[in-house]
């Protein structure tokens, strides 16, 4: 299969991953995924292929010269948004853009309007891969995998381009944070890595969020409303009273660069008892820490005027990886440079969001992302440029090659 034809394959697997689940993988479709891919590494030829229960892939593309080559590996995950289904994708290619509308379904009036998603006239002149309207695509992560593999391939049909060993790894659940929860960084034995997993051509990042969730669960009384005075007490109007106490501006609709946020992701309650769910975010870790403060002080205002009604639980995620990887510099300097040799310009930012590289790089394997080319992950506007892809898997290569160089 060629890149595309493998991309295309690999989205017609319904890999949405879960939280609620508490296996790992969360959900069968990943582990079925990566038998698949299991088959494709040793047909395609990479040796040391190892699927363990909790549906880590790994395999390695042994080195061809006599030269002491630092290993380096190359990482994607298995597992798709729970934000929107993945069964039944069924893509489009659109050859050679012409700059309009792109109708997904139109019977019920979903297009990918240039007026709400402007960046996909960066694409004109190219093929584009779309949704049919009714689920995600896929290209976070499955574009990642396909460029990994595609490279893998050539590397391995073209022996007169020199490099070190190559490991690959493929991992569950990394849309619900707990992708590197059981990788096996001994096992894996590079000595850095690059995920696969951004977003548009160039993008190259080693800074990214330190993250929370935080979890707020306020007690109410529930009494029959005509005769409540004095005795009720709705938790869900308390939960709204806390909601509108965190700045309205430091939101993800209000925010960009290095701004962090607070973002509430989940309200559920009765009279009785209410929860809310946030992600608290910032690349800052002072500023990281002062969020997580400010509910601790929310919470105890709440409390006092109304006695033991609110209870605070904070947990972190991950944490910002620019602290691992700036001692190791080098492995950054080289994916970009290796970028400008397949003609693309560098673009470094830090990743508004998290990978696997972020907890990987606390775990010993310092991993900044590397662009996969798609853009609106996690719904149906989700499109990814086939010349993008294609050069995903040149830097890849390029990478392979100028470590062996160096």
């Amino acid at each position: 299969m060629n890149l595309v034809d493998r991309f295309l394959h690999y989205v017609s697997f319904d890999t949405q991953s879960d939280e609620l689940t508490h296996m790992t993988p969360s959900t069968p479709g990943q582990m079925i995924f990566a038998q698949e891919l299991e088959k494709e590494l040793k047909r395609i030829g990479m040796t040391e292929v190892s699927l363990d229960e909790n549906g880590y892939l790994m395999a390695s593309l042994p080195s061809n010269t006599s030269k002491n080559i630092p290993v380096i590996g190359f990482i994607a995950h298995l597992d798709t948004s729970p934000d929107l289904s993945g069964r039944h994708v069924t893509p489009r290619i659109i050859k050679n853009y012409n700059g309009c509308d792109i109708p997904l379904c139109p019977e019920e009036d979903i297009i990918l309007r240039t007026e709400d998603f402007p960046e996909v006239k960066k694409y004109i002149g190219q093929d584009l891969i779309v949704t049919n309207g009714k689920t995600l695509l896929g290209a976070d992560d499955k574009a990642g995998i396909a460029e990994i593999i595609s490279a893998m391939e050539y590397l391995i049909q073209h022996p007169e381009i020199k490099h070190g060993k190559i490991r690959v790894a493929f991992t569950p659940d990394e849309e619900i944070g707990k992708g590197p929860h059981k990788f096996d960084v001994k096992k894996f034995g590079a000595d850095w890595a690059y995920t696969l997993d951004g977003g548009e051509i160039g993008e190259l990042e080693y800074e990214n969020f330190n993250a929370a969730v935080a979890k707020i669960l306020f007690k109410g009384r529930n009494v029959h409303p005509g005769y409540a005075k004095h005795k009720m007490i709705n938790s869900l109007r308390i939960a709204n009273q806390y909601a509108i106490m965190l700045p309205r501006w430091e939101t993800p609709e209000h925010t960009e660069g290095y701004e962090g946020f607070y973002h509430l992701i989940s309200c559920e309650g009765t009279v009785e008892q209410t929860t809310l769910t946030y992600i608290i975010r910032d690349h800052d870790r002072d500023r990281f820490e002062r969020r997580k403060k400010e509910f601790e002080h929310l919470v105890r205002k709440i409390n006092k005027e109304f006695p033991n009604c609110a209870s605070l639980e904070i947990k972190d995620q991950y944490y910002n990886m620019r602290e691992m990887v700036e001692p190791v510099m080098h492995i950054v300097d080289l994916a970009s440079q290796a970028m400008k040799e397949v003609g693309i310009v560098p673009v470094v930012k830090p990743v508004r969001g998290g990978t696997d590289g972020a907890q990987l790089s606390f775990m010993g394997l310092p991993c900044p992302n590397i662009f996969a080319g798609g853009h609106n992950f996690h719904g149906r506007y989700e499109f990814v440029p086939i010349q993008s892809m294609e050069k995903a898997k040149d830097v890849i290569i390029q990478i392979a090659k100028l470590a062996a160089e160096k």
